[in-house]
């Protein structure tokens, strides 16, 4: 009986160190959000929208204006702090800020995948755009 406590104790202690485990995350994949957030030209006025709360972190839009025209899109803040949100936010971005120079507006659809990111995403673009006097 002693043998199959002791042997039972011991299988439980080591799957709480397995789960408990954290991986290191992924340095190149936050390099890489991080070098894909900004894109477009530069020139004309900058507008920053206001900073959206989302239940996964912040998310703050950036656009430049020239001529009426979105020229530029940057994302300075967005949900990071993890390898989850690096992984959904290095293509989650890039695509929102691709839509967004396309459009010319706020009417984008939102990433499948990353729909708290999105949302945040359009309500801090919408922001910006208020602030540029653009629809």
């Amino acid at each position: 009986m002693r043998r199959i406590t002791l042997w039972m104790l011991s299988t439980v202690a080591v799957l709480v160190l397995l789960f408990s485990y954290r991986t290191s995350t992924n340095s190149s994949a936050a390099a890489a959000t991080t070098a894909a957030v900004a894109t477009g030209t530069g020139g004309g006025t900058t507008y920053t929208g206001d900073t959206a709360s989302t239940r996964w972190g912040d998310v703050q839009v950036q656009i430049t204006v020239a001529d009426g025209k979105i020229t530029s899109v940057s994302v300075p803040v967005y949900p990071n702090e993890n390898g989850r949100d690096q992984e959904i936010n290095a293509t989650a971005i890039p695509t929102l800020v691709q839509e967004t120079l396309s459009a010319q507006s706020a009417k984008i659809d939102t990433v499948s995948g990353a729909t708290v990111t999105s949302d945040g995403y359009l309500q801090s673009l919408q922001s910006a755009l208020d602030a540029a006097h653009l629809s």
